[in-house]
C-alpha cells in the first residue's frame, strides 16, 4: 500500500459513507451489508498508511570498514 494514494483511498471511504446512507434509506439490505465491509478494509488500509507514512524513510546503513581490506599492497596478489 503505497501512502501517496491516501487522499484517494481517503475519497472513497468518503463515497462509501453517502452510498452506505442512500443503501439504508432504500432499505437495501444487501448493498448495506456490502457497502460496510468495504468501508472496513478502506479503513483498514487508512490505518496501515499512516502507520508507514510516520516511520522513517530512509535507513542509515553506516560506512564500510575498509581497515581491514586496505592494508592490500601489489606484492600480496601476486603468485
Amino acid at each position: 500500500m503505497d501512502p501517496t494514494q491516501m487522499p484517494r483511498l481517503q475519497e472513497i471511504h468518503a463515497n462509501l459513507i453517502d452510498r452506505l446512507q442512500e443503501a439504508k434509506d432504500q432499505g437495501w439490505l444487501g448493498e448495506v451489508a456490502a457497502i460496510e465491509t468495504t468501508m472496513a478494509a478502506a479503513v483498514q488500509k487508512l490505518e496501515v498508511m499512516r502507520e508507514r507514512a510516520a516511520q522513517p524513510s530512509t535507513v542509515h546503513l553506516g560506512m564500510p570498514d575498509f581497515r581491514r581490506d586496505g592494508g592490500r599492497s601489489s606484492a600480496d596478489s601476486e603468485d
